[in-house]
């Protein structure tokens, strides 16, 4: 299917522009806050600059002033070596709210991802590679999954495959009849409904049941597979 694949490798091209735009736009955001936080935060040198101007300007003799400001020298030296740790601490916290914020956009964009892989799964159907039916083992082989049915699930699954192999859908009373033996007129649609949800029900995993035997609207039964990977043995 060129038009499918070509789609899909449109979307996946798309979805990682995105994911490449938001990453970039996540990290230009988080180094402009950066830049501007670190440029607003005090000089660590700015307190001593303040006393050294004090003792060159001012003409301090006496001895206790001049003890004073060499306190307060030694008070912004230990200011400025906080202040440059708390620099380190900030630079940090972006480096890691850079790599959150990164980290969630990845996995966000995975989640969408699947949801629509999902969405398309369902509007399309289950992709049967292979189905091989066994009616003497009683054993259907899907993409090399092996199910073990019920004769009643065997008929009602051979009756699916002969239709589907003459492009044909089939309604609960029609599948009713050929796997009863009696006439359209005399089959009940519930009890070909009823079939129908047997089979499902042996082969188990509902999602991939439900997607390979589908109900058309208003019209009946069929397997949602391509014939050519059909192989009765």
């Amino acid at each position: 299917m060129p038009g499918t694949s070509s789609s899909v490798s449109d979307t996946r091209a798309a979805g990682t522009r995105i994911v490449q735009l938001g990453i970039g736009a996540i990290v230009a955001i988080l180094v402009g806050t950066a830049i501007l936080l670190f440029m607003n935060l005090p000089d660590a040198d700015a307190f001593n600059q303040a006393i050294q101007d004090l003792f060159v300007e001012g003409d301090i003799r006496n001895p206790d002033a001049t003890r004073m400001l060499e306190i307060l020298a030694q008070s912004g030296t230990e200011f400025s070596a906080v202040l440059a740790s708390y620099r380190t601490v900030i630079f940090v916290l972006m480096v890691f709210a850079t790599a959150l914020m990164i980290a969630c956009l990845v996995f966000l964009t995975t989640i969408v991802g699947l949801n629509r892989r999902m969405g398309e799964i369902e509007r399309s159907g289950i992709t049967v590679s292979s189905l091989i039916l066994s009616r003497e083992e009683r054993v259907v082989l899907i993409n090399n999954l092996e199910f073990k049915l019920t004769d009643a699930a065997m008929e009602t699954l051979s009756v699916l495959v002969e239709a589907r192999m003459d492009d044909e859908v089939l309604s609960g009373a029609e599948i009713e009849a050929m796997v009863s033996g009696k006439s359209s007129a005399d089959a009940d649609e519930a009890a070909g409904a009823t079939r129908i949800k047997r089979l499902r029900d042996s082969l188990g995993n509902q999602i991939v049941s439900e997607l390979l035997v589908k109900n058309i609207a208003r019209r009946g039964y069929v397997l949602a597979i391509d014939k050519d990977v059909i192989r009765m043995i």
